[in-house]
């Protein structure tokens, strides 16, 4: 069962190097929220050190992931889906994986972004209803 998983797990990543190389722009980020503030600097060591070390470990990625497949899908969901991964449709959707989940992360953000305004006013009524904040009176039960 966890062969099929990493195996279908391993199809749906795509090709390896591609699927590594979309990590490292997010990475070079990574650097900087850790005091690499130069750009340049900061390339060098995602190249020289994270990249290689995630290289090296990729096939633990793989791993984790087929491990998370296996406990919520069987076997004949995990070849379906290896099936489907085999097509062109399938092919392609593996190959646009990094660019996808870029595009949802950055829609998600977008849309946590427009309705904080709201949930902030809701938070602020809701915690002064609670008694949780100065000047709420805590409602009866």
């Amino acid at each position: 069962m966890l062969k099929v998983a990493r195996e279908t797990v391993a199809q749906m990543q795509g090709d390896r190097t591609a699927t590594l190389g979309s990590m490292a722009a997010p990475m070079i980020g990574m650097m900087q929220q850790i005091g690499i503030k130069e750009p340049d600097k900061a390339q060098v060591l995602v190249q020289e050190v994270v990249m290689p070390t995630l290289t090296a470990h990729y096939d633990e990625l793989l791993d984790i992931q087929a491990r998370g497949f296996a406990t919520v899908l069987n076997k004949d969901e995990l070849q379906a889906i290896a099936a489907f991964y085999a097509t062109p449709a399938g092919k392609r959707l593996a190959a646009a994986q990094p660019q996808l989940a870029q595009i949802q992360l950055a829609g998600m953000q977008q849309w946590i972004q427009s309705v904080m305004p709201e949930m902030q006013g809701k938070l602020t009524t809701a915690i002064q209803a609670h008694g949780w904040a100065p000047g709420g009176a805590a409602k009866p039960r």
